[in-house]
């Protein structure tokens, strides 16, 4: 009876390491599918992402080889910050940024709120008074003594609902 009975738990402690080492060994071998399947998803994702990121960026002066060779006598990150610093302090100005169009409502002045140089030539710019936001597009050029103006080209103000 003694003998029959640790056949018994050696047989039944077999089965259970058998049937152990086969669930860890598939659960090893799904978790690297899943992984595997997940790294391609997330390469897709990646690879998405910077097409979206590259066509948003396609009209930019750092992707504008054209443009770049205009201003080949200039470093276009300091021309960029120095762009966008001008237009800036344009906004101190107590009427409100002159570049655009619209004059102070009320107590609220337009300024400028972000900027985006397209080309060698061209900017857009967004602007608001808190309350009220339009775009406009500019021209500006650089001068002799490498001093910036500007000049409004078109503008648009969104009608509030």
């Amino acid at each position: 009876m003694k003998k029959s009975l640790f056949l018994y738990l050696f047989i039944v402690s077999f089965l259970m390491m058998i049937f152990t080492y086969m669930y860890y060994s598939k659960k090893v071998k799904f978790e690297a599918e899943r992984f595997e399947k997940l790294k391609v998803k997330m390469n897709d994702s990646i690879q998405s992402l910077n097409n979206q990121v590259f066509e948003a960026n396609y009209f930019t002066l750092f992707n504008n080889d054209n443009a770049q060779n205009y201003l080949e006598d200039y470093s276009i990150p300091k021309l960029i910050s120095k762009i966008e610093q001008n237009l800036m302090e344009l906004n101190d100005n107590p009427e409100g940024n002159p570049l655009v169009e619209y004059g102070k409502i009320g107590d609220q002045k337009f300024i400028i709120n972000k900027i985006k140089v397209i080309n060698h030539r061209w900017i857009i710019a967004d602007f608001s008074n808190g309350d009220l936001w339009g775009e406009v597009l500019l021209q500006y050029f650089i001068e002799e003594d490498e001093q910036l103006t500007f000049k409004i080209i078109q503008s648009t103000l969104y009608v509030k609902k």
